[in-house]
């Protein structure tokens, strides 16, 4: 690939065609440069934009003379005249406040102004990119109104947007160049670890509801939009590097590094291609919760402790149990057995600290080539490729370290001015991930096995009681017993043993994660406006295939990959009236997946702008959406140690078989052997609910036993309603939203425990024999933990509401704030072991103050946030994120003679570190200098 990238650069660089050149530089009142100023060839459709010095570079064929435009939100727009070829022109925009005059293309699918969007849309572009304080302009999104972060990583960010998310946001959708970034085998999206380069970056656009109507099954709570820039509108050179240093607690102080190059070249205005580099280097915000994952106040001396980040003390057992084993085999004396409690006792786990090496990578590359056969928009074909590659921490059910990750994507596109066509698959390969329950698992076991070490800590106990030792000394000398030998982190008996592990993909022995599923994807869209006048109405569709490839080791797809495909179809239509006043927009979608019955999507929305300017726009919006089940949720068939996952797909649950060992004889007629076979059809139909098991287990009342009643996980489905209002008042730029959503068939997920015999009937079984056997099974551990893909028959309902303010103030300072508020209702009493997933806080305030015209080439933006604490539900852990206050801040300075910018900033300077997933690193500060080269 190296190669290939060194022919397609050297290729770039020596093709040379005659054009006239016009250059030049953009500029506002006070001679500060204007970034993304667009330059457009009045009658032609030769263009380019400026570069965060203002400059920019036009080529066309087209011989003077000839009239050019420029452009720019927030200033008033200007022609001049070109009567020169090589001509160079200075132009001066005056300030003129039209925000809400840009243009998005995500809301409707075609352009229109913000301020006449039928739905709430959020926009960054490259002037919101320079200013944002945060080290990233992904990070920077965070700023934006009803976005809330869920951290996993220093470089793993999942968007979230009207809640129900954890990291894993599967009900979120984001576009790169129209390309979906979700992972083929997860489903959801991997932050920007395969997005863009932050100096290619052309717009950003944000919509944060329901958008199933347009974009199908995935963008149930929301969708993302990153656009990249054209090489005929945005050539050169261009190139920065970012150094600093993150610092916590837990992981110290230490190096951050982030640099990039982009090339691109319009070679006349039939051919052009671009290439992007960019690589991020740094240390991982160290994951050091080591509270009990289920119960508050437990610390490290609890004898069945379960910590938070600590993994392999998830193996568990009854030592009175393991007493009785011994007394059967004459290893003890059966009177000891009297002396051992009857409690469980956990192996002892390794920090996730030891079990990676905290740090964190990222390496972008992609290249496109575009061609435009006829000289202009009327068609433009497109060849694209994206690879992203490198190390983070993506956490589900258990914590993963996704070690040297590899995922790439590559595209054709058919584009014109009313119409694309595109088609693209996406590829990953885990590399080297492994999961860090399973290594603290499996590297215990290296060294001893369970059987050994339980065996010694009961023996050790009894011989301390038997010594006249306390209960709490004798548990402390039973593990120190059996722990000797034990290995520790940083010995090379250690890494031997983690590298034997991380490397085997079997959960018995090894940890390691397999991966080489595919998506192979297209989609189409036709825009009648030229051809049909009365109102604009516009057609489309999609298809999309599912390769899932684990080799057995997440999905149940040992024997082979498994194929599964969906396809949809929309149409929309909008029309004006009322002298352009009122817009109507009506669309509707119908899709279809393999496994489950069509569904249709409507949507219906008013824009009336009202105000003898139309600045006063009032919007309202109805839409019903869908989700189908994910693939996880279908096909899954992956265990974490405490329980399996398993996805609900019919054929998932006959494919899905696991041979359990009975550990104590049972009698009541059971013939099975030592052993037993279990499928996916006991987990979903001869199970109790792990809720009532816990119950029964507490009070020993098997009356308290309710056998899990089930289905088979189907789409789930919202109704959405949303009214908004958007204006500019007296130089304030005003942004008002208010939603109501409706869920059924909400999908989530259900614990259970299922007997390895006898049949589950609600109170134990009472006198039914078969329901006496799974009484059995339960009462002598004889049992299998799942967790079940499958739908609440509840309705969930959410609400939430935002408002959004800017403005400028005295010369040139600009003021910025928003709040959200947002909130769900679930009655958890008529369905006691659901968990809905909110995730989301309830309050939630923004706010940023900057100047980027403070001095004559000096700028700074600071921004602050605050949420309110909000409970957070995981399959991984449940419970309270505190509220956070976090400030960050930034100083740029141009160097016109270097075509430079410098920029200073840090996040969180306030200092206190806080987080936003349970389970991930507390997030510490993070200092950094750029430097970015625009020739």
């Amino acid at each position: 690939m190296r190669v290939y990238l060194l022919f397609l650069t050297l290729f770039f660089c020596s093709l040379t065609f005659a054009q006239n050149s016009i250059s030049g530089v953009v500029t506002d009142s006070n001679n500060q440069p204007i970034p993304g100023a667009n330059i457009k060839i009045v009658g032609d459709s030769a263009g380019t934009i400026t570069d965060l010095d203002g400059s920019f570079t036009l080529q066309s064929s087209k011989k003077p003379p000839f009239v050019i435009e420029i452009t720019s939100v927030g200033f008033g727009s200007q022609k001049i005249n070109v009567t020169s070829a090589n001509q160079r022109i200075s132009v001066k925009l005056l300030d003129e406040e039209n925000k809400l005059d840009e243009i998005v293309v995500s809301a409707s699918r075609t352009p229109e102004r913000v301020l006449e969007s039928p739905v709430t849309i959020e926009r960054m572009g490259i002037a919101e990119i320079k200013k944002t304080a945060s080290p990233s302009f992904y990070d920077g999104l965070e700023n934006l109104k009803e976005v809330q972060m869920n951290t996993s990583s220093m470089s793993f960010k999942s968007i979230n947007t009207r809640g129900f998310a954890s990291v894993a946001n599967t009900r979120f959708m984001q576009l790169v160049d129209g390309m979906d970034n979700s992972s083929p085998l997860l489903n959801f999206v991997l932050g920007n670890l395969i997005g863009v380069s932050e100096i290619d970056v052309q717009s950003v656009e944000l919509l944060p509801g329901a958008s199933s109507a347009l974009y199908g099954a995935n963008a149930f709570n929301g969708i993302l939009f990153m656009t990249s820039k054209s090489p005929f509108t945005s050539e050169g050179i261009r190139a920065y590097a970012k150094f600093g240093q993150t610092s916590q607690k837990a992981a110290g102080t230490n190096d951050y590094v982030d640099y990039g190059v982009r090339m691109a070249k319009a070679f006349n205005k039939y051919f052009a291609g671009k290439v992007n580099f960019a690589y991020m280097r740094g240390t991982e915000w160290h994951a050091v919760n080591y509270d009990d994952k289920t119960r508050a106040g437990i610390d490290r001396n609890t004898i069945d402790y379960d910590g938070i980040n600590i993994y392999g003390d998830e193996v568990v057992t009854n030592i009175k149990g393991v007493g009785q084993a011994l007394a059967s085999q004459g290893l003890i004396p059966a009177s000891a057995v009297n002396l051992l409690p009857n409690t469980n006792v956990s192996r002892t786990g390794y920090n996730e600290v030891d079990l990676t090496d905290n740090k964190v990578s990222n390496t972008k590359i992609d290249f496109s080539l575009h061609l435009r056969p006829f000289g202009d928009e009327r068609l433009e074909v497109i060849w694209q490729s994206k690879f992203g590659y490198g190390n983070t921490v993506y956490q589900g059910a258990n914590r993963y370290y996704l070690n040297n990750f590899f995922m790439q994507q590559h595209k054709i596109e058919f584009k014109g001015k009313n119409f694309f066509l595109r088609g693209y698959t996406t590829t990953e390969d885990g590399g080297q991930s492994y999961d860090m329950l399973f290594t603290g698992i499996n590297v215990n076991r290296k060294w001893k096995d369970d059987r050994t070490w339980f065996g010694q800590y009961a023996g050790a106990y009894v011989q301390s009681t038997l010594a006249g030792f306390t209960p709490e000394q004798a548990h402390s000398r039973a593990r120190s017993t059996a722990d000797t030998g034990r290995l520790i982190p940083g010995t090379d008996a250690f890494k031997n043993a983690f590298n034997q592990v991380v490397s085997d993909p079997s959960v018995l022995t090894g940890s390691k994660l397999v991966d080489n599923s595919r998506i192979y994807h297209s989609d189409a869209n036709y825009n009648f406006k030229d051809l049909i006048k009365f109102a604009e109405i516009q057609i489309g569709g999609s298809y999309r295939q599912y390769e899932l490839n684990s080799f057995g080791r997440i999905y149940t797809d040992a024997d082979g990959p498994i194929t599964y495909d969906e396809y949809g179809a929309y149409t929309q239509v909008m029309k004006k009236f009322m002298d352009d006043r009122l817009k109507f927009t009506g669309s509707m979608r119908y899709d279809k997946a393999q496994n489950f019955k069509g569904n249709i999507s409507p949507r219906v929305s008013l824009v009336y702008s009202g105000g003898q300017n139309k600045n006063h726009n009032f919007r309202g919006s109805f839409q019903t959406g869908f989700r189908n089940p994910s693939t996880q949720d279908q096909y899954i068939g992956f265990n974490v140690g405490s329980a399996i996952l398993l996805g609900s797909a019919p054929d998932n649950l006959t494919r899905f078989t696991e041979t359990l060992p009975i550990a104590t004889a049972v009698g009541q007629g059971f013939a099975g052997g030592n052993s037993v076979t279990i499928n996916g059809t006991n987990a979903y139909d001869n199970s109790y609910t792990a809720s009532s098991v816990r119950a029964f287990a507490a009070a020993g009342n098997p009356a308290l036993l309710q056998k899990t009643n089930v289905d088979l996980v189907k789409p789930e489905e919202v109704k959405a309603i949303e009214l908004g209002y958007r204006s500019f008042i007296n130089k304030t730029s005003i942004d008002i939203n208010g939603y109501y959503n409706v869920y059924n068939n909400f999908i989530g997920n259900l614990n259970v425990v299922t007997p390895l015999y006898g049949s589950a009937i609600d109170g134990g079984g009472l006198t039914n024999p078969q329901g006496q056997q799974a009484l059995h099974a339960l009462q002598n551990g004889n049992t299998r933990a799942f967790q079940l893909y499958t739908n609440t028959p509840l309705e969930i309902e959410s609400l939430g509401f935002g408002v959004g303010l800017s403005r400028k103030v005295y010369k040139d300072f600009e003021i910025g704030a928003n709040y959200n508020y947002a909130e769900f209702k679930f009655d958890q009493s008529k369905d006691p072991s659901f968990e809905a997933g909110f995730n989301t806080p309830k309050h939630r305030v923004k706010a940023s103050i900057g100047n980027e015209k403070l001095f004559p080439n000096f700028g700074f933006n600071v921004s602050g946030r605050w949420n309110s604490e909000y409970l957070w539900q995981s399959s991984f852990a449940d419970g309270t994120i505190a509220s956070a206050t976090v400030i960050d801040a930034q100083l740029n300075y141009n160097f016109p003679a270097l075509k430079s910018t410098l920029k200073v900033g840090a996040s969180n300077i306030g200092g206190k570190e806080y987080g936003q997933v349970l389970g991930a690193g507390l997030i510490g500060q993070q200092y950094f200098a750029s430097w970015t080269i625009n020739p």
